[in-house]
C-alpha cells in the first residue's frame, strides 16, 4: 500500500544512501518522457526536503531540455536487495551549470570529476512509499568505470566539443543550455 509523506525522514535517508541506483524522470509540457538510471557517486539529500545529484556527460541532454521548459522531476529508488521498497521524490528541480555562481557549492558535495555537466537542485514537495514487491533480487557488483574512463580520454577541451556538437538539444530539439549562448 502506498504512503505519502511531506518530506524525507530518517529511515527514508538511511535508504536512500544504500542504494547504488536510482532513476530519474523528467517531461515537457509534450514530446517524449525521458527516464533516465544514475548510479556512482552522484546523490545527495541536502535536508528533509532538498537533494542534489550531479550528471555526468553522456550521450543525451534530456534533463536539462526538460527543465528549461518545466521544472518538475521525479527520482525514484527501488530496493533491489534485502526488504522490498519503492520510494519516490516528486518536487521542482533547477539546472545549475559549471558556469552558474551555486556550482562550486552544490558539485562541491561530488568528488572531482571532469565530466560534470549539471547539477539538479531538487525541492521535494512530496514522498511516496510503495511495497516494490514485484522487484526483483539483484545483486550489486561494482560500479562501472567506462564513462570514467571515456571523460579521462578526451579531457576538459574534448568534453566541451562533445557538449557542443551531442548535448545542445534534446532528442525532440529543445534546448539544453549546455552551453552558454
Amino acid at each position: 500500500m502506498a504512503k505519502q509523506f511531506a518530506s524525507l525522514d530518517a529511515k527514508h535517508q538511511e535508504f536512500i544512501a544504500e542504494q547504488h541506483l536510482f532513476f530519474v524522470a523528467t517531461a515537457d509540457e509534450s514530446g517524449r518522457i525521458n527516464l533516465s538510471p544514475k548510479g556512482g557517486d552522484a546523490l545527495r539529500v541536502l535536508s528533509p526536503t532538498r537533494l542534489v545529484w550531479r550528471n555526468l556527460t553522456g550521450s543525451g541532454n534530456e534533463t536539462a531540455g526538460h527543465l528549461a521548459r518545466v521544472n518538475r522531476m521525479t527520482v525514484m529508488w527501488c530496493s533491489f536487495e534485502k526488504r522490498p521498497l519503492i520510494l519516490r521524490a516528486y518536487g521542482q528541480a533547477r539546472t545549475v551549470h559549471p558556469r552558474d555562481k551555486e556550482w562550486d557549492e552544490l558539485d562541491g558535495h561530488f568528488p572531482p570529476h571532469i565530466g560534470a555537466r549539471q547539477v539538479y537542485d531538487v525541492s521535494i514537495e512530496m514522498v511516496q512509499s510503495s511495497c516494490g514487491y514485484q522487484v526483483p533480487f539483484m545483486a550489486f557488483e561494482r560500479d562501472r568505470d567506462t564513462l570514467d574512463k571515456w571523460t579521462d580520454d578526451r579531457r576538459p577541451d574534448g568534453i566541451s566539443a562533445y557538449w557542443d556538437e551531442r548535448n545542445r538539444e534534446t532528442i525532440d530539439g529543445l534546448p539544453t543550455g549546455i552551453l552558454s549562448e
